[in-house]
């Protein structure tokens, strides 16, 4: 709530809560000034950005799931699935639809389209895969609207996977994959188009719609579709028939598309499933935190402070603090305004102004040095206070939630154990003298405000499970044998992890070259692989109309694809760090190595408002629109206009994804924060703080606050909105003087030490847990003799033939020296 609706502007913003606020001089004139920059903010409105109404989650709804499967080039090929299907279903069932049979005659139907994918044809055995495809389709052609083709989509996915659909198309697929001559002909094509990937991109598809109809719950669902759902999830996550899991394959065929071996993959379609498969077997976000709560009372963890998921929602957009190039352009605007305001007087916006405690001399670097722009990104006055200071305002514009708005910080503050040893062995050395190394027990000698102090932050100490894990990990480290073998859960990300290790750097150097070539802010280069085969038409666009068609299309595809690239990390990363810190740390240590920083600054090194409301899709043309309703005349003109969203859902999916995984590769790592300060990130990431939405606008306000103490104080003092908004809006970490930068703790010969550190570690872990040969000289010995003479020996066949000669020469022949048996 509170915001306005799209292309609207807003008439009031709604209060925000009364917050603590960092120490400032206790003036008048600065509230009278902030009283001034609301009423013309009430005045004018901020039609240049107004708050998004985005909701963050795994996915975006069923049908625009559905719809970001197809280009727009591959259209034509709806109508040729059908052909398929009625051509065969006519011949079977000759007067009938498909939506008046009934189950028993719907199964028989499938499980003869089943036996035509077994025929040796290949030409057939496309055929067959098209009328299923049709099938999962949600066999439009009977359908009169885009609810009836999604609601027997659904319907059709489960009835195939029950007949067993999805296992004969991995077959296929594998034989589509080890295809030498599609590949061989690919190679020596000079340019590959949608033609070369036709039985790849069909088989993909149908595993594709039956993953995702599967996968979405629904609350009408019958209670079978809930067991197929189930065991099709076991069936994705703990292989039967393969030594590995579906996503390992999917990950095998990234790989081999980036190595040139395979440049006909239909990547979009490949990645889109991989992102969908880790979703559904692996969980959601509300799945993960659920987990998370489950694994902390297992290990007998206080529960969270709060649901980092529902404060988020509930958070609220602030305003974007300003530029230099911007201001003289505002200042000439309002000027034009100022005669319509009576209220406010010219002279005392210039008191206001000269008054300014943080005016900097240099104009064009202070963000403060133009008072008439809305401070929305600070914290704005109590409402009591305003109360008293603003004039009465018509009841009309009165915010309705004002009220019931909470009050507070949004999230708990935490410490970490070691915040306390580092607090504890300054005040030592301070009052006492000397340090008591780990001890945070004794206090003698301490002064008493000292020890309210280290009580408070035990108040607030905060224990994760990684902490857990780690130091069980230099427990089996340093005590193999007398702990014996660890029990590890056998759970779907276990598997995965375990089948991804050997080759995991290949997987995350694999995505992010495909990351960056779909990157709108690449150059195209020779070098760098193509992303495009999926998409291309065969027969080259020769109208304007069908040019421009296909630059959408082109954009479209790079953006769906940065979509699920992004969203599979982000699942890997938070899933593999709930598992075992190790795992996460191993896969983002590679991500590190592959550039994975500057390629998200790289990324965001653009216009990010125009990306986020880029308006690259033709709405008439997705599925299923397209499906049931006659196609409208495409012109230039309704291209170029676009749809009429406030933003497009995926960018703005994407944009968060990456600043989530840039705050997961950097946190608490003083040589990564030290990447974002030496790749000039600040200004990088406060351009991004246009966008208005809560939750974009927290991960880039934590990733400032990381790199705040190092950016130096002219930074800070030239930025104090941004620094009042990560005040408000990020979880304060006690004892952290990420404001102030007086304590520099890293040094920079520390930092190769660290990740050498990490890295040793991780390899520790991996062999101890994955290398399964133990050297000869560390395995244990038996010593009984009991069981030493009671085990049983494999003797060669002949051996009872030289059995004699062997006891002569062996036992009989051999002096026995007793002394030294007793």
């Amino acid at each position: 709530g509170g915001t306005p609706a799209p292309g609207t502007a807003p008439s009031r913003a709604r209060p925000a809560p009364p917050q603590p606020q960092p120490p400032a001089p206790a003036q008048a004139q600065p509230k009278g000034r902030e009283l001034l920059r609301t009423q013309r903010k009430e005045s004018e409105g901020s039609l240049d950005c107004p708050s998004l109404e985005f909701e963050y989650g795994d996915a975006d709804g069923p049908g625009a799931e559905l719809a970001e499967l197809y280009s727009y080039t591959e259209e034509p090929e709806l109508s040729h699935n059908r052909r398929c299907f009625e051509e065969d279903f006519h011949a079977q069932v000759p007067g009938r639809r498909w939506l008046e049979l009934d189950g028993a005659q719907q199964k028989a139907f499938v499980m003869r389209l089943l036996d035509g994918l077994e025929v040796v044809n290949r030409d057939r055995r496309l055929r067959v895969a098209r009328a299923i495809l049709y099938l999962a389709q949600g066999v439009f052609g009977d359908c009169d609207n885009e609810g009836d083709v999604l609601h027997w989509s659904r319907h059709n996915s489960f009835l195939l996977y029950r007949l067993g659909t999805f296992s004969a198309l991995l077959e296929l697929l594998n034989m589509e994959i080890e295809n030498s001559q599609a590949c061989s002909s690919a190679l020596r094509k000079p340019a590959i188009s949608l033609a070369d990937s036709t039985e790849l991109r069909v088989l993909l598809s149908v595993m594709y719609l039956m993953v995702e109809n599967i996968r979405v719950e629904q609350e009408a669902d019958p209670p079978e579709w809930k067991t197929c759902r189930d065991t099709f999830r076991m069936e994705l996550s703990f292989p039967v028939h393969t030594e590995e899991p579906f996503a390992l394959l999917l990950f095998t065929m990234v790989t081999k598309f980036c190595s040139g071996h395979a440049p006909h993959f239909p990547m979009k379609k490949v990645l889109l499933l991989l992102w969908k498969v880790l979703l559904f077997t692996l969980g959601g976000f509300e799945a993960l935190q659920a987990m998370k709560v489950r694994r902390r009372e297992e290990l007998g963890l206080p529960p969270l402070p709060e649901d980092s998921i529902q404060v988020v929602r509930s958070m609220r957009a602030a305003s974007p603090p300003t530029y230099s190039i911007e201001l003289v352009e505002q200042q000439q605007q309002k000027r034009g305004h100022r005669s319509r305001r009576p209220l406010v007087k010219q002279d005392s916006l210039d008191i206001y102004n000269e008054r300014d405690p943080f005016k900097n001399d240099e104009a064009g670097v202070d963000e403060e040095e133009n008072d008439d722009v809305d401070s929305g990104i600070e914290g704005e006055l109590d409402l009591m206070e305003r109360d008293t200071i603003i004039p009465p305002l018509p009841p009309q514009r009165l915010p309705i939630e004002r009220v019931s708005f909470p009050k507070g910080l949004p999230w708990a503050p935490k410490v970490r154990q070691k915040d306390i040893e580092h607090f504890l062995e300054a005040s030592r050395n301070k009052f006492i003298g000397f340090t008591l190394g780990q001890d945070t027990e004794t206090l003698i000698g301490l002064p008493r405000p000292i020890h309210e102090s280290v009580k408070t932050l035990k108040q607030h100490k905060y224990v994760s499970i990684s902490d857990v894990q780690i130091k069980n990990e230099e427990e089996l480290e340093k005590c193999p044998m007398s702990l014996g073998e660890e029990d590890v859960q056998e759970t779907p990300c276990e598997v995965l992890y375990r089948a991804m290790l050997y080759n995991l750097p290949q997987y995350m150097i694999a995505l992010l070259k495909i990351l960056l070539a779909a990157a709108p802010t690449s150059k195209a280069k020779t070098d760098s692989i193509n992303i495009l085969a999926d998409v291309l038409p065969e027969e080259m666009p020769v109208t304007v109309l069908q040019s421009m068609k296909l630059g959408i299309d082109v954009n479209r595809h790079k953006e769906i694809i940065v979509k699920s690239i992004s969203a599979s990390l982000l699942l890997l990363l938070k899933h593999f760090k709930l598992n075992h810190i190790y795992q996460f740390e191993y896969v983002s240590q590679h991500l590190v190595f592959a550039n994975c920083i500057p390629l998200i600054l790289k990324f965001f090194n653009q216009n990010i408002m125009s990306y986020i409301t880029a308006k690259n899709s033709i709405s008439v043309l997705d599925y299923p629109h397209c499906t049931v309703y006659d196609l409208p005349e495409l012109t230039a003109e309704s291209l170029e206009a676009g749809d009429n969203n406030q933003f497009c859902w995926r960018n703005l999916f994407s944009c968060i994804n990456l600043l989530r995984i840039l705050n997961k590769l950097t946190k608490w790592k003083h040589s990564r924060t030290m990447m974002l300060v030496v790749f000039k990130s600040a200004p990088i990431l406060k351009r991004a703080l246009k966008v208005k939405q809560a939750m974009l606008q927290l991960y880039v306000l934590k990733l400032l606050k990381i790199q705040t103490k190092y950016l130096g104080r002219q930074w800070r003092k030239s930025n104090m909105k941004t620094m009042s908004a990560i005040y408000q809006k990020v979880r304060h970490r006690m004892n952290d003087d990420w404001a102030y930068g007086n304590d520099i703790d890293a040094r920079p010969w520390d930092f190769q030490a660290e990740e050498c550190t990490l890295r040793a570690n991780i390899e520790a872990f991996n062999s101890r847990r994955y290398e399964r040969a133990r050297p000869p000289e560390f395995a244990p010995v038996d010593n009984c003799l009991q069981s030493v003479l009671g085990q049983r020996l494999d003797l060669p066949r002949d051996f009872h033939y030289s059995y004699e000669l062997w006891l002569e020469r062996e036992v009989f022949s051999q002096p026995i020296r007793w002394e030294e048996l007793l």
